[in-house]
C-alpha cells in the first residue's frame, strides 16, 4: 500500500551550502559514493558541521508526528556530521544510536559528544555500512536516512537504468534497515529524489509505503516505509 501526502508547510525554502566550503567538493559526483572521499573531507571539516537538505528546526513537527515516543530506539543511517542527532537529543530523544562508514567521522562524533550527550551511541568497531549492519533483527524502533542512500545513486548513469550495483547496493541498505527495525517501526527517509526514482527500493513484501510531498517550489520528498 501507498499513501500519498503533501506538508506545504514544512521545508518551504531551497536548500543551503550550510558550512561547506566549496574546497570539499568532490570533483565528480561519483565520489559522494566513495568511503576515500568521506575520509578525507571529514578529516578537513574536523570542528564543522553540515546538514544536508534541512535542519532539525524544519523537520521537528514531522518527526513528533512520526515518533511521538521519544523513548524510541532510533538508528541514524550515515549521520555524517550533521546536527541531526545531536538536536534530536536536545529535544528529548536520547535513545540514538549513530551509524557511518567513516571511521574518522565516528571517532570525531564521539569524541565532540560523550561529555555532553553521553546516552547517545555510535557504531562500535568504529565505522559501520548501512548495506551491512551489525545489529540485531528487530532492535529498533524508528531508522532515518538523510541523504545517505543519495550518496550511493551518484554513479555516472541514466537515472531512468541505474547500473547494477546502485540497485544492489540501495536494496541492501533497505533490506538491512527492515531486518533491523522492529514490528511496526518506521524507516524514515528524507531527499530529493522523487518518487519514479525511489519506490523501486522501498516497496518491500511485508511494509507500507507512505510518500510525504514537502515544500513550495523545491519540493523534497519524505518516505515513511512501516514494517507491517
Amino acid at each position: 500500500m501507498i499513501v500519498y501526502a503533501k506538508n506545504s508547510a514544512a521545508l518551504s525554502s531551497p536548500p543551503g551550502r550550510n558550512e561547506m566550503s566549496l574546497k570539499n567538493l568532490p570533483a565528480k559526483n561519483e565520489e559522494y559514493g566513495t568511503k576515500d572521499y568521506w575520509n578525507q573531507r571529514y578529516q578537513s571539516e574536523s570542528e564543522g558541521d553540515f546538514d544536508w537538505f534541512k535542519t532539525y528546526a524544519d523537520l521537528a513537527p514531522i518527526m513528533h508526528d512520526l515518533i511521538p515516543d521519544k523513548t524510541s530506539r532510533i538508528l541514524m543511517l550515515g549521520c555524517g556530521n550533521s546536527k541531526l542527532s545531536e538536536d534530536m537529543w536536545e529535544d528529548g530523544y536520547h535513545n540514538i544510536v549513530n551509524t557511518d562508514y567513516s571511521e574518522i567521522l565516528i571517532e570525531q562524533m564521539r569524541s565532540r559528544h560523550s561529555e555532553a550527550r553521553p546516552s547517545m551511541e555510535w557504531s562500535e568497531g568504529h565505522e559501520m555500512d548501512v548495506r551491512d549492519l551489525k545489529f540485531d533483527d528487530a532492535s529498533f524502533d524508528v531508522a532515518i536516512d538523510k541523504g545517505t542512500m543519495d550518496a550511493m545513486m551518484t554513479a555516472k548513469a541514466d537515472v531512468w537504468d541505474p547500473p547494477q550495483q546502485v540497485i544492489d547496493d540501495c536494496n541492501k541498505e533497505v533490506d538491512e534497515t527492515l531486518r533491523v527495525l522492529r514490528k511496526g517501526g518506521k524507516f524514515i527517509y528524507l531527499t530529493f529524489g522523487q518518487p519514479h526514482f525511489r519506490k523501486r527500493y522501498l516497496q518491500k513484501e511485508g511494509t507500507s509505503l507512505e510518500i510525504r510531498t514537502l515544500g513550495e517550489a523545491f519540493h523534497y520528498f519524505l518516505y515513511i516505509v512501516t514494517k507491517e
